[in-house]
């Protein structure tokens, strides 16, 4: 089978628990999904620095969805008690262990299945977040579905690009004020 060309998805590089959650974007009126098959797994494993621990696989898939599933519910809705569930049910496959070495530190994560990792490592970068949860948002665009970490520095960021939709709106006001200067 030739390869295929990678699909371009909005908002790369944010922390990797808000990228799972943007592998679903709107694009015009149409709403893609990059993890619809193990090729667009592929794809976010690469984009999100995890190719190289991690195979493209369809329980690693499956997993990715259970994680970005319940993440979408719970960066609108923290304590929904069945996403909370879905999130610790990933948590559940993985632990960390902490060791000293030759005199320095070590961390080693374990998990019961390898297909499990990229899951419950967005779901850790998901509570290491809420460390500052007021940082986790969804776009201010009612039509948009992106989340971001809103690294600010005053904190104020309200649009997952301002290219994107930050652009947009402003054209809307825009277009809305001048539409008002000439009906009055």
């Amino acid at each position: 089978m030739a390869p295929t060309a990678s699909r371009r998805r909005p908002l790369v590089g944010e922390p990797v628990a808000m990228d799972l959650l943007n592998t679903r974007w709107v694009e015009g009126a149409t709403l893609h999904d990059l993890l619809d098959g193990v090729r667009g797994l592929r794809q976010w494993l690469g984009e999100a620095g995890l190719d190289a621990r991690f195979d493209a696989a369809p329980a690693t898939l499956e997993r990715a969805l259970l994680a970005r599933d319940a993440l979408g519910v719970l960066v609108d809705a923290p304590a929904d008690a069945g996403a909370t569930a879905r999130l610790n049910e990933v948590l559940d496959h993985g632990a960390v262990r902490r060791a000293l070495r030759g005199g320095t530190p070590t961390v080693t994560v374990r998990f019961d299945d390898p297909s499990w990792g990229p899951a419950w490592i967005a779901a850790t970068d998901y509570l290491d977040l809420l460390a500052s949860p007021d940082r986790v948002r969804g776009c201010a665009n009612p039509a948009c579905v992106l989340h971001f970490f809103d690294t600010s520095r005053n904190g104020t960021r309200r649009w997952c690009s301002m290219a994107g939709c930050g652009n947009r709106a402003k054209a809307a006001r825009h277009h809305a004020r001048t539409r008002a200067a000439e009906s009055s």
